[in-house]
């Protein structure tokens, strides 16, 4: 299904009312605000899922995928982490969002969402105070939008308090890979034909703090690591081993957290939180990386917005980058060079706002 309005999708993760904004994009990539929707469930505003992450009210949920797309586009998927819950949402022609569900996560903490046809992962961090362990739950996605449970889809982690930070699945819907933050592991699971997984395959992060992921459509997995602020770049065998092609690619900024890639899988982008500022790699054509330049996130002479969440719109124009510290869309043209011209810093609401999550661009 194709809808005829392009949008750009963020999430509030407000304490006491979570809510999706959604923003209308025009056909120079600029955003407007068109409204904004109740998951009718609780994000956890400033509060951190985790201890092992600073508790400064930026990227609170520590993920990246916590607003996703279902693949065509038809369905858009939240989670609410401070009422351990997930909510799917039909997409209209017009861009807006009706509510179709609401369902418990499987798990406590819910903080990144990937979905391969009908077949939807949620990663839970846990809580380790309530004996509630890592781990990651399914769910079929029915043709109205509702959620149902996959009977013995519910699997631990490679440790009770891995803290997952990005489930994916591959191009081919046969397995999932999880980053485990805490862990430096990359789990893999085989993906069963009744929707259940077997695993973990635990591979190990070639560099530390293994966080943001993304595949491309030949298979290559890209991986952030926090800790040096880098990009690596593996090939997945069938058995779920991982081969390191490009290792911890640094980019000498702060905290590599969120990767995504150009339209043309030519270019990936990394946003470095902490030094508000996105990174550009070249991807030649055997997955070897090499960094090409950095850019801040907002205009020099305002305030400095710190990005998270990105996206790349569908028609491979613009980059989007949600600013953490803002509530505010920072949008880019992508230029042929894979370079990104600042066009618009976009504002959800008229006054910025800490614990804003999750960004998807349709």
């Amino acid at each position: 299904m194709q809808n005829r309005t392009s949008m750009v999708y963020i999430m509030t993760n407000m304490e006491e009312i979570n809510e999706v904004v959604a923003f209308y994009r025009d056909m120079n990539g600029i955003l407007t605000v068109m409204g904004s929707y109740p998951t009718y469930g609780r994000g956890t505003g400033t509060r951190e899922v985790s201890t092992a992450t600073p508790n400064d009210g930026i990227d609170p949920l520590a993920s990246q995928g916590s607003l996703t797309l279902s693949r065509d586009g038809r369905f858009l998927f939240a989670v609410n982490a401070g009422s351990n819950s997930i909510s799917s949402f039909i997409i209209t022609d017009s861009g807006g969002l009706v509510l179709a569900d609401v369902k418990p996560s499987g798990g406590a903490q819910p903080n990144s969402l990937d979905v391969y046809a009908d077949l939807l992962y949620v990663s839970n961090v846990g809580n380790g105070a309530n004996n509630f362990a890592s781990d990651i739950t399914g769910f079929r996605i029915e043709d109205n939008g509702r959620l149902t449970l996959i009977p013995g889809s519910a699997h631990s982690l490679s440790t009770i308090n891995a803290q997952p930070a990005r489930v994916v699945f591959t191009p081919d819907g046969s397995k999932i890979v999880v980053s485990e933050f805490t862990t430096n592991r990359l789990s893999v699971f085989h993906v069963n034909r009744n929707g259940t997984l077997t695993g973990p395959i635990m591979n190990n992060s070639n560099g530390m703090g293994p966080f943001g992921s993304c595949f491309l459509s030949s298979g290559l997995l890209l991986v952030t690591e926090v800790s040096s602020s880098a990009l690596s770049s593996y090939s997945l065998s069938d058995n779920g081993l991982l081969h390191v092609i490009s290792g911890s690619i640094q980019n000498g900024q702060k905290t590599a957290c969120w990767v995504t890639t150009t339209r043309n899988e030519r270019f990936a982008y990394t946003t470095n939180t902490l030094s508000g500022t996105i990174s550009t790699y070249r991807i030649d054509n055997g997955g070897a990386l090499t960094l090409l330049g950095n850019i801040a996130s907002t205009p020099e002479g305002t305030p400095t917005g710190l990005p998270i969440d990105a996206g790349v719109s569908k028609d491979g124009r613009n980059f989007y980058t949600l600013n953490g510290n803002q509530g505010t869309v920072s949008v880019f043209t992508i230029m042929d060079d894979g370079s990104l011209v600042r066009l618009q810093v976009a504002a959800s609401t008229p006054v910025p706002y800490f614990g804003s999550q999750g960004l998807a661009v349709l």
